[in-house]
């Protein structure tokens, strides 16, 4: 099999589960203007977020991660109208798209980016009495990957999905010997899932136009 087949695969499903989206499609747009790198999720990837979060009938989402909020709109449109979903984001530059795509996607009522550090921004959320929340989606920086996943433990509730994106790493995650960083954020992080008895944790792996990567989902049962 070859990186073209996967690509043709999951045109082939965008074609029949992800019609055509000018809000989405002006969203993916911005963010090649801006400049900003390609790696939003992939529409059928989006499409997956959207339902699980239907699924659970989640009224509250943390992304941590916004990038040009392409993920961020799949999810706010699986919220209730009186729903929330707050993002976090490190780039000034990113949320401004961010913030614009949310607009133009008519979820300003629902999405509120806020921009900072995110290991900065968690203690605030938690200090406000943010959560809990339904869904928590972490995509952003993977050396910091295990420090994310700490505060979501304590910003959820058993019930809540957390799902955490590019665990595979191209198949690096399974290298005992690995000196990347990143990918050793990413084996930290699902060391955590696998120890903790408060989450029922699986993990998969994905092929198509986002190349050979994976995500962890992890549902919360205990406090």
């Amino acid at each position: 099999m070859s990186p073209e087949q996967w690509n043709a695969v999951d045109t082939y499903f965008d074609e029949l589960f992800v019609p055509a989206d000018a809000v989405l499609t002006a969203a993916l747009q911005a963010i090649t203007d801006a400049g900003l790198p390609a790696i939003s999720v992939s529409p059928t990837q989006g499409k997956l977020l959207y339902l699980l979060a239907k699924m659970r009938g989640v009224r509250s989402i943390l992304e941590i991660g916004t990038l040009g909020a392409y993920s961020t709109i799949w999810m706010a449109r699986a919220l209730p109208v009186d729903g929330r979903l707050i993002t976090l984001e490190i780039d000034p530059k990113h949320a401004e798209v961010a913030r614009a795509n949310i607009a133009r996607a008519g979820l300003t009522a629902q999405a509120q980016v806020r921009v900072g550090k995110a290991i900065e921004s968690l203690p605030k959320l938690s200090e406000e009495g943010a959560g809990p929340f339904d869904l928590v989606f972490i995509d952003a920086d993977k050396v910091s990957t295990p420090d994310y996943l700490a505060w979501a433990f304590q910003l959820t509730k058993p019930g809540s999905l957390i799902i955490i994106d590019n665990v595979v790493r191209s198949g690096a995650v399974a290298d005992p010997t690995t000196t990347d960083p990143n990918v050793q954020g990413v084996q930290k992080a699902l060391a955590m899932l696998a120890a903790d008895k408060r989450v029922i944790t699986t993990a998969a792996q994905t092929v198509g136009s986002k190349g050979y990567d994976g995500f962890a989902m992890a549902l919360v049962i205990g406090d």
